[in-house]
């Protein structure tokens, strides 16, 4: 008993370990996203100095990542 709690143990540490490195991941390509996002919407406004809000589509509908990924974790 005492062994498969052990063994458990590690491997509970090995699964938060991996998500830590995951949830770290997650974070930085949410950070690039936003950065690209904000490239894309500053040249469409370039490219058209007088913007028509019917014309223009709403860029963070297409965004499916999450600003908090903790609350994303299957249980």
């Amino acid at each position: 008993m005492e062994r498969l709690n052990s063994k458990l143990y590690l491997q509970n540490c090995y699964i938060i370990q991996e998500n830590e490195r995951l949830r770290k991941k997650a974070q930085l390509l949410n950070q690039e996203n936003q950065a690209l996002l904000s490239e894309l919407k500053q040249k469409l406004t370039k490219a058209n100095p007088k913007p028509n809000p019917n014309t223009i589509p709403d860029l963070n509908l297409c965004s499916t990542s999450t600003s908090n990924p903790t609350n994303s974790s299957k249980p």
